[in-house]
Order: C-alpha cells, then structure tokens, then sequence
C-alpha cells in the first residue's frame, strides 16, 4: 500500500446504505498520485457508489472520504464545485448531449470557467475553442467536431465524454464502466486511450470494470468488491493463470460463477502438475546421461 502522504485518494471505514441496502460496507482504500486503479465486481457489488463518494456525489452514512486533501463529505456549494472542476467524470452512457455539435459537447467540460450566458460557441472564448479542438484532435475526432453527437459511433461517443472530461484539466480521472455499452474492439481502443492520457497527463485514474481480462491487462491496480466490501487488492504486474482465476472467483457471487472458477483452477493446477512431471523426467534422463559419460 501506497504511504497515506502520497494518496490523492483515501478511504477508511466508509459504509454507505440506502434504506435497508448497503452499498459498501466499512470499504478502505488509498490511490497514489498518478496510479491507474481498476475497481471490480460485478453488477451491484458497489463499484459505481465508491465512485460517486469520490467525487461527492454521496455523502457516506459512516467513515471518511479524501480527495486531493479535502473532506469530501464536510464540502458544500463552492468548495464542492471547485473539487469537481478538479475531477473529471467518464460515465458508462457518455452523457452527452445529442442535439449539440461534438465540439459544443466537449466544451461544456469547460462551464466552471465561463461568465455570463452561454449561447452556443458564442458564449466560449477562442481559447476555449482552440483547447477542445485540440483535445478532439487527441482522440481522434477533429474532423468530427461540427458534426451532431447523436450521430456517432458508441466509440466515438464515448472519445468525445473523454475529450470533454479533459477540458477540465483534471488532476483525478473517474470512469464508470466507460466500455460496457461497447464492441470488444472499440473497448480496447477507449481504454487503451484512456491509459496513454493518463501517462502524458500524469493523471490518478479509478476506474470501474467487470471484465478481469480487461482490467489486469489495463490497471496498475486491481480492488475487488462483493457485496460493497473490499475483498481484493493486488498489483496486476506478474499475476499467474492461478491468480487470474482466484481474481473470478473473489468477486463471484453465484454458485454457477464459483463452480466455473473451481474447473478453472482445477486445468490450472494439472497443467502446472504436468509440467512439474515433464521437468522431473528430463531432469532424471540428464543425472542418467551424465552418469553413462
């Protein structure tokens, strides 16, 4: 774990229930300046809650929320905004809007800045103007930018909220299930996008998946939830078939899930047994063969 002086990220203790529900539960996490985090779990394991408290869209029923120093929960009106402006928010719907133009979409990651009414392109400055190009230009849609939104690929749509997400000039990048409504392609396209930004940026970056595959290949770090509880955190460097596995089975929840694992680890263990075999026999020719020489 990362030293509490060098998080951009911290809870600790957060529980958070909605009537008779609980969402998460005494969940602790810290997120290190510049690290790309994976939060995984399936559909209802609380993924999405732990990121709305980040960005203080909920308020937890106990425990602690920081982010870039401040007490999330403790913030209200300016103060909040001006935590907002500094956390930029990709979201599994894109949340565009479809009648605007792509340019004009991408600018409204800018309205913190903007004074007075905003009336179209009229109401942002050319700055503005030329820095959302810019950005429609790193993700690959600058020939796009005049062009309805609604009229687009989900891929593209989803490069036009991170276009917009970084009009922001964010320090904290949240994405929430960014690829679920997409082609495995356009997937890996996004979050491949997503991680070289991140790099040039220097960009801290919590996103949540359910894909494992996805996630180990993406994340410096995976977080296991089920059932809004951390049951996992690891490192992706190095992780072993095994490991993959145990990753599935920590956030399943169905015995048919758990059952799958299990044949999984099973294949895994045989084929690591046969290996060992193989190795034994050819280790035994060789003591024979220097024997006879």
């Amino acid at each position: 774990m990362n030293a509490a002086s060098d998080s951009l990220i911290r809870l600790d203790g957060v529980t958070k229930t909605f009537g008779s529900t609980t969402a998460l539960k005494d969940a602790s996490l810290q997120v290190a300046r510049g690290e790309i985090v994976v939060l995984l779990g399936l559909s209802g394991s609380g993924k999405s809650t732990l990121l709305r408290h980040l960005d203080g869209l909920e308020v937890p029923t106990a425990g602690s929320v920081q982010v870039l120093g401040e007490q999330v929960p403790a913030l209200k009106g300016r103060a909040l905004r001006a935590l907002r402006s500094r956390v930029g928010f990709i979201f599994q719907q894109f949340e565009l809007v479809p009648s605007l133009t792509v340019l004009e979409n991408v600018l409204t990651g800018s309205l913190s800045t903007v004074r007075g009414p905003r009336l179209g392109l009229w109401g942002y400055s050319r700055a503005a103007k030329l820095r959302a190009l810019e950005h429609l230009d790193r993700v690959g849609l600058l020939d796009r930018a005049y062009q309805r939104s609604d009229t687009l690929s989900g891929g593209q749509q989803q490069r036009v909220a991170i276009a917009r997400a970084l009009m922001q000039k964010p320090d904290i990048l949240l994405a929430d299930e960014p690829v679920a409504s997409l082609d495995p392609e356009s997937s890996d396209q996004v979050m491949a996008l997503i991680r070289e930004i991140a790099a040039d940026e220097g960009l801290t970056v919590v996103c949540s998946l359910h894909q494992v595959d996805l996630a180990i290949s993406w994340a410096d770090r995976i977080v296991g939830l089920r059932h809004g509880e951390v049951v996992l955190d690891t490192p992706t460097t190095a992780l072993t078939k095994a490991e993959v596995m145990e990753i599935y089975g920590r956030v399943a929840t169905s015995t048919a899930e758990i059952r799958a694992v299990q044949v999984e680890l099973t294949e895994t263990a045989v084929d690591v047994a046969q290996v060992d075999r193989e190795a034994a026999v050819a280790a035994s020719a060789a003591v024979s063969r220097a024997s006879v020489s």
